[in-house]
């Protein structure tokens, strides 16, 4: 199964493409992740997006695609995917469809602007393998540390408050368009993002036709 999971920022589109990769036995390409691999390597692409993300900001589409293009071609995608923060735009969605990459389901996280700010505001990200927490949702084993890699967990700087108002305005504006987008394709399936990862969880299998 090739799926898109949308959601504005803090929809929990990371947690829910955890797992799903491991019911799925499909593997998670977080557009997030690998963005933020470009910036720790310090390339030249790496300072253009860090830039972008600083400001909240969308990073340009022929960017996005240069990194996604040859990721979907890999041996471990050849039995599907789960794209996680990719499309943002409509024009990137088109470009997907030009590309003649399949996509079968597309499922949309839905949780009110206000609980976004909130929820964003405790999430922590591990400062060596990019795992991601939450203080409430998903706390660390042991405070201010990833459970993965030992590293410390910090806040990202466009999960501040002020860059999350800016982040939420630039999806509104960009990205709602792709659900009109996928519903004419027959391909959407909303589910309620402000419930447990329990209950969303289940919500999105249902809405995949798997069994619960």
């Amino acid at each position: 199964m090739n799926m898109i999971l949308l959601g504005a920022p803090g929809a929990g589109k990371g947690t829910q493409g955890e797992l799903l990769s491991k019911q799925l036995q499909i593997p998670t390409i977080s557009t997030g992740n690998m963005l933020r691999e470009a910036m720790a390597n310090g390339s030249d692409l790496g300072k253009q997006v860090k830039q972008y993300m600083d400001e909240g900001a969308l990073v340009p589409d022929d960017v996005i695609m240069s990194i996604i293009a040859e990721r979907v071609t890999q041996p471990d995608c050849k039995n599907g995917f789960i794209l996680d923060g990719v499309p943002r735009t409509l024009a990137q969605a088109q470009a997907i469809d030009a590309k003649g990459v399949a996509i079968d389901c597309v499922v949309s996280l839905e949780v009110e602007d206000e609980k976004i700010a909130s929820r964003m505001a405790g999430r922590r990200v591990c400062t060596g393998c990019g795992a991601s927490y939450h203080i409430v949702n998903k706390p660390t084993k042991t405070e201010g540390v990833c459970d993965l890699c030992g590293a410390p967990v910090a806040i990202r700087k466009d999960d501040q408050p002020e860059t999350v108002l800016r982040r939420l305005e630039v999806y509104h504006a960009s990205t709602e368009v792709l659900k009109d987008y996928y519903k004419a394709q027959g391909k959407l399936r909303l589910i309620c993002g402000d419930q447990s990862i329990e209950d969303a969880n289940r919500d999105i299998l249902r809405a995949l036709g798997k069994t619960v």
